[in-house]
């Protein structure tokens, strides 16, 4: 038995990489983007129509909800890979 095959038994306990998509589109993201982020597209919302109205800082508002929720999508897509590498051996299947 070869070295690489010993590391990999004892690392990843026969298991494979995934198969399919990982993680998207799946039951949990409709319950998310359509049902717990109700109240944050209230509040978009509320920027933009209520009074008084302030459309700079209502894209400003959007601009920094964009970028928390882009830095957070993308920071878990790295440790999806990280994990599927580090677990799995390879590189998930997408």
């Amino acid at each position: 038995m070869a070295l690489v095959d010993v590391l990999a038994t004892v690392l990843y306990h026969g298991f494979e990489g995934t198969e399919g998509w990982t993680g998207f589109p799946n039951e949990g993201t409709y319950i998310i983007f359509g049902v717990i982020l109700v109240p944050i597209y209230i509040m978009i919302i509320a920027w933009f129509t209520g009074l008084p109205r302030d459309t700079r800082t209502g894209l400003l508002g959007v601009t920094y909800l964009v970028g928390i929720a882009t830095t957070m999508w993308v920071s878990m897509f790295v440790m999806t890979v990280l994990i599927g590498i580090i677990f799995y051996g390879g590189v998930p299947s997408f």
